[in-house]
């Protein structure tokens, strides 16, 4: 497994009371040394107890038995300081960076220059919706795109599977261990990407202790759909309703819209005005005249423009009412 001292740093300063991501992002930015850490962590503590460097380092070895018992199923960790650790896209508050990211499989495909698009949606598409999906997905990776998605079922395994199918490239963003993929029926999907050069992140190490704090992972794997894509499309989604129809593509639009990530919209007046399950599409063209629509008419020559869109870290969030 790979992972540098610093990555190690990094987690177990996480674990410190009182230590989250903001500061992290703050104060460790560059590696540092173990004394130099718990100076600075003593320096900000809320408590009156104080951290030596040897119990600093009784976290460190913690989390290195935590790794070592994942040996063969990670194949590494990246933390804030590392010369490889995946840049972000758009413009992010540094409560809501990540610090550290557990990946499996060809991390370049994080990097810079990768030109990744997140594609969403629904947990339960229909024949019609999987039919455009597929062909948009087809035509992406033709044109060089990897596609980003959260290995959920519905509109998330038709993108991967689609990208896979093109002999394209795609990155699967876990809300839990790369231990234990989450849904389990997908971890034979979760192979095949890393078999095909593809790449699963998670930010977790463990799994979670309770359906809380499951439910909180995923909404930050929603969030890590739109930081790590230069745009994100929605195939189709509800929006929140009174009948409990709804999606965490609702979640991953307004991260994308509040840290500036261009987003597209599937959607064709014509036939899908009456089908809730696009409800969530006409709100956001509704609610956002910059967003990009494409029917299913111009999906070939909307590609070419959706891969030119980027992320403009000077534009101010639009206040809406997606989440």
């Amino acid at each position: 497994m790979k992972f540098t001292e610093n990555a190690i740093n990094v987690m177990a300063a996480r674990t410190c009371k009182g230590i989250g991501k903001a500061w992290i992002t703050k104060n460790l930015s560059t590696p540092k040394r173990e004394s130099e850490i718990v100076k600075l962590v003593n320096g900000s503590s809320k408590t009156g107890s104080q951290l030596t460097v040897d119990e600093f380092n009784g976290k460190k070895n913690l989390i290195k038995g935590l790794l070592a018992k994942s040996e063969g199923e990670i194949d590494g960790v990246v933390a804030l300081g590392d010369d490889d650790f995946p840049p972000h896209r758009g413009a992010v508050k540094n409560s809501e960076k990540p610090i550290f990211v557990f990946y499996r499989g060809n991390l370049s495909l994080l990097t810079a220059d990768s030109k990744n698009v997140a594609v969403i949606g629904l947990l339960n598409p229909d024949q019609e919706i999987e039919a455009v999906e597929r062909e948009f997905v087809a035509r992406m990776v033709e044109n060089g795109a990897v596609i980003v998605s959260g290995l959920a079922f519905g509109c998330d395994t038709i993108a991967h599977r689609q990208a896979l199918d093109s002999k394209g490239r795609t990155v699967a963003i876990l809300p839990g261990p790369l231990n234990d993929v989450l849904p389990a029926k997908n971890r034979g999907l979760a192979e095949e990407i890393v078999r095909n050069e593809g790449l699963l992140i998670s930010e977790y190490l463990t799994s979670a202790k309770s359906k809380m704090e499951l439910s909180g992972r995923y909404q930050e794997r929603d969030r890590l759909q739109a930081f790590y894509s230069n745009s994100i499309v929605l195939i189709a989604s509800f929006a929140k309703n009174d009948i409990g129809n709804d999606s965490g593509s609702r979640l991953a639009m307004g991260y994308a819209r509040d840290y500036s990530i261009p987003r597209v919209v599937i959607y064709d007046e014509e036939k899908d005005s009456n089908n809730p399950k696009y409800d969530l599409n006409r709100q956001i063209i509704g609610e956002d005249a910059s967003v990009y629509v494409v029917s299913r008419l111009n999906i070939s020559s909307a590609v070419s423009d959706i891969l030119l869109l980027k992320p403009n870290i000077k534009m101010q969030p639009v206040q809406q009412s997606l989440i």
